[in-house]
């Protein structure tokens, strides 16, 4: 067997070599993903204590075992539309790398979709939207079973400006 051969373990999740895994969730209709190597847990949506002089998309913090970790609305951190939080709402808690360390932060989304296999020569540049848009959070765009995924790069879309917001209003 080769070294890209696929690989099965006991989830049934398929992998090669040149291929990432990405858990997806969706936001106003359209499917994103995130690492699934960055992925920590997965929670439903419970109160979170407020900080405040915070950006209204840091929806404030939650103690997970010890660890206060920072809540971000991805909706409300890509300028969506808001929506209610209902009881397919959840919490991704993700590992984040900054320069000096790994933090882990929770991004609150509509609701967690699948895991794909995506090879890494299957990825799509983001298209140029002439400074319209921000295209630096998405780390490129894939398409599996005819839909498109849009793979999101969480170390710079949860940066330390967040974190640093958050740790100045603690203080």
């Amino acid at each position: 067997m080769s070294s890209a051969a696929a690989i099965q373990d006991d989830s049934g999740i398929h992998a090669n070599d040149d291929e990432n895994q990405y858990l997806t969730f969706m936001m106003a209709d359209e499917e994103y993903g995130v690492d699934i190597l960055r992925v920590q847990e997965i929670r439903g949506w419970s109160n979170v204590t407020t900080i405040p002089n915070t950006p209204s998309y840091i929806k404030g913090v939650i103690n997970i075992r010890g660890t206060i970790v920072p809540i971000i609305d991805l909706r409300e951190r890509f300028n969506m539309e808001n929506a209610e939080y209902s009881p397919v709402t959840v919490v991704i808690v993700v590992k984040v790398l900054t320069e000096d360390k790994e933090r882990v932060m929770g991004i609150v989304v509509d609701a967690v979709s699948d895991v794909y296999n995506v090879n890494e020569e299957a990825l799509k540049e983001t298209p140029d939207f002439g400074g319209m848009v921000n295209i630096e959070f998405v780390k490129g765009l894939a398409t599996i079973d005819d839909k498109m995924l849009i793979l999101l790069e969480i170390d710079k879309l949860l940066n330390a400006g967040e974190l640093n917001i958050i740790a100045k209003a603690n203080e």
